[in-house]
């Protein structure tokens, strides 16, 4: 078991299940309706948890009764939000329609993202691994030279999921980084090994990985040597929602159990087909996979 911390966002997700998608100005019931934790490192933290690592999460918490969704869940899963900062305001919210297997997302924020000098009162001694969200460039920037300076051995992994001004800053310092499609193709790559190849002479110090839908997981390892994992996905997709998080997860977890780079990303690709598999994200302990 590990000790870590995750830097992100937490958000009250409204899941509506549709039979059909909606046409323009149609009026529709949905088939069912759900209230959820979401956020990519609350749903990674909630994942690692259940693992079987001690996980802390930091971010921005809205002082307001919704936020009850998310502090429940976060307590059920085991996960300590005693480092996020709670602030006027109304929970960041994602309205998400499900329907034929696509998926629509409308987000909601209205709460600053976690400054710097929050960042700063944490402690970081404890932990063994730090996870951060691309977010919020110019303050993550800071957490990470902070981090550098004063604990220049502790592992970073960062997940970059949307093109944002100025976040190629932050690929010199962690140690795992771990990219999407989206962002990829944003970038103008269409192949996966070509897109982390043109990014390896700013991240020198990091194993990269960047995930590709159905076509599984690809990696570049710090040696330039290239790896690739194919999707296991489930015998039948119930929830996608998370899967990448849950990748994510893998993919710290196996890096702490010190899996080298091709069964790390076999690990992850099973775990995110799992979650694929199954309704949220469960409460049961799941075996390392």
């Amino acid at each position: 078991m590990a000790n870590i911390l995750l830097v992100g966002t937490a958000t009250l997700d409204i899941v509506y299940t549709l039979d059909h998608y909606p046409r323009e100005d149609e009026e529709m019931r949905a088939q069912s309706l759900r209230m959820c934790r979401g956020g990519n490192a609350a749903n990674t933290a909630v994942v690692l948890s259940r693992l079987g690592h001690a996980c802390t999460f930091a971010g921005v918490l809205a002082d307001a009764p919704e936020t009850a969704v998310i502090v429940q869940d976060f307590a059920r899963h085991g996960v300590d939000c005693s480092a996020a900062q709670r602030l006027p305001g109304r929970p960041p919210t994602s309205s998400i329609y499900l329907s034929e297997g696509r998926r629509t997302i409308v987000h909601y924020r209205d709460l600053p993202e976690l400054r710097f000098e929050d960042f700063l009162a944490i402690d970081l001694t404890p932990f063994d691994w730090l996870h951060f969200e691309g977010r919020n460039v110019p303050e993550l920037l800071k957490m990470l030279c902070r981090v550098r300076e004063l604990h220049p051995g502790i592992p970073l992994s960062l997940e970059i999921e949307k093109p944002r001004a100025g976040i190629e800053a932050l690929l010199s310092f962690p140690s795992l980084l771990i990219f999407s499609r989206a962002y990829a193709q944003a970038r103008g790559f269409s192949q996966p090994f070509a897109f982390l190849q043109a990014l390896a002479a700013q991240s020198p110090q990091a194993d990269m990985v960047v995930g590709w839908g159905e076509a599984g997981a690809y990696a570049l390892g710090q040696d330039g040597a290239e790896f690739h994992s194919p999707a296991f996905p489930p015998p039948q997709i119930i929830d996608t929602l998370g899967a990448g998080d849950t990748f994510n997860a893998g993919l710290i977890d196996a890096h702490l159990r010190g899996a080298d780079r091709q069964d790390m990303l076999e690990a992850a690709c099973r775990l995110a087909g799992r979650k694929c598999g199954m309704m949220g994200f469960g409460l049961e302990p799941v075996s390392h996979i």
